[in-house]
This record gives C-alpha cells, sequence and structure tokens, in this order.
C-alpha cells in the first residue's frame, strides 16, 4: 500500500482567479479538493512542499492526507497547473478519496536487479516502454510502485503486465498483457575495409642499374672523336 504522506494546508474564502492571483501575491499556492460527493475544498499550499513532492518519483499515485482545520482529507494529485515561463506550480487539484471507492490511477514501475542482467551485461540496452502502468484499485489499496525483477533477461526478453511484482489488489486498465520493457541487443556496426588501403599503396619497382628520377629521360653520352 502506499505511504500516506500528511500536508498543511490553509482555507482559503473565495474561489475564482481573482482569489487565486491574491493567494499568489501572498506566496502560496491555491489548491482544491473536490470528489466524493461532497463541495470542493478552498485550500492554499507552501510552494516548498508542493515543489518537493512533485520534484519526488510517483506523485501520480502517492497518496496525501491534508490537514486545513477540519478533518484531515485523504486525496491524489490529480491536476497540476505551472507558469509559462518559470515552470513554477500555480494551481493543485486533488480528488478526494472515500474508503471503497475504485479509482484510477497510474503507478510508476520500479526496475531492479539490471547489474545481474545476462544481457544487460553484454551490452544490452534497458527499452522502458512504460515508466507507469494505469490500474483500477481500490482507494486504501494504492501500490507505490510495480516491481521488475531484470536479473533473468537475455537478449530480445521482456518484462511483461504479469511479470511485475505487486499487482495483486490492481486490476489493469489494459486488458491483455502487455509488454513494459524489452532488453535490446546491442547493434553491430559492419565496416567494410578497402583492401588497396589495407595492402597499402602498391610500390613502384626501382629500375635496373640505378634509381632515376621520375618524368626525366636519361641523358645520352658524348659521341666519340675520331
Amino acid at each position: 500500500m502506499a505511504n500516506v504522506v500528511a500536508i498543511e494546508a490553509e482555507v482559503r474564502a473565495r474561489s475564482g482567479k481573482g482569489a487565486a492571483r491574491a493567494t499568489r501575491r501572498a506566496g502560496k499556492v491555491p489548491a482544491v479538493i473536490y470528489g466524493g460527493k461532497q463541495e470542493p475544498n478552498l485550500i492554499a499550499l507552501d510552494p516548498r512542499v508542493v515543489i518537493r513532492e512533485l520534484t519526488r518519483p510517483g506523485w501520480q499515485s502517492r497518496l496525501y492526507e491534508i490537514k486545513s482545520g477540519t478533518d484531515p482529507i485523504r486525496a491524489l494529485i490529480r491536476g497540476v497547473q505551472y507558469h509559462p515561463v518559470s515552470d513554477a506550480p500555480e494551481h493543485v487539484d486533488f480528488q478526494r478519496l472515500v474508503a471503497g471507492q475504485r479509482i484510477k490511477v497510474a503507478v510508476p514501475v520500479h526496475f531492479e536487479n539490471d547489474g545481474i542482467s545476462p544481457g544487460i551485461k553484454r551490452g544490452a540496452v534497458l527499452n522502458v516502454v512504460r515508466h507507469t502502468v494505469e490500474v483500477y484499485c481500490d482507494a486504501e489499496h494504492i501500490p507505490d510502485q510495480f516491481t521488475a525483477d531484470l536479473g533473468p533477461l537475455d537478449f530480445n526478453d521482456n518484462v511483461r503486465w504479469h511479470d511485475l511484482k505487486g499487482t495483486e489488489n490492481v486490476k489493469s486498465v489494459i486488458d491483455r498483457d502487455f509488454v513494459v520493457a524489452t532488453v535490446v541487443p546491442p547493434t553491430k556496426i559492419e565496416i567494410v575495409a578497402d583492401p588497396n588501403a589495407a595492402a597499402g599503396a602498391p610500390t613502384a619497382a626501382p629500375a635496373k642499374g640505378g634509381s632515376k628520377a621520375p618524368g626525366k629521360a636519361p641523358a645520352k653520352a658524348p659521341p666519340k672523336k675520331g
């Protein structure tokens, strides 16, 4: 089951773009908690907490317990709006979770034992097709991650859905045994050698009787007198 991360939040009194801008001017990130057949909760978050969570792997499936002066609310981050220039988070959408509710969530895949994989040790490359896998699960049984064991894999072997560990309480959104990653053999580059270059350029044999300068005819002997 996923770990629960507690977040402190402040209550926002008003909604709308103007209220959201005022929250940002006050140094906070506006956010909303919706779902569960209840009225949305308007909150404001510390930007350092938001950035910390978004830079940690697996935030899409991480379970949060938001404390804002009332009873803690369990929720998932469902959407983040970023500033178009600075990339700073400007708004966060949370989905309220209710016990027994079945939800769709993206769970990260963790790959282990790549150092003992026969294929990777011989130069293969791990081609990851899916870094996360979308599944249906109960709100109380959200996996923190799935694990893929690369230890026994050789050239052209695959990691498929049924190979993942930690899938006991979930159902894949894709209704087939899909590929998660493949061990791709190294590409062989064939180099065709030039036979002339390999043997070297042919060297002309020296003329008999000594060498002569190329392109010059031998000098004639002077005629004998008498």
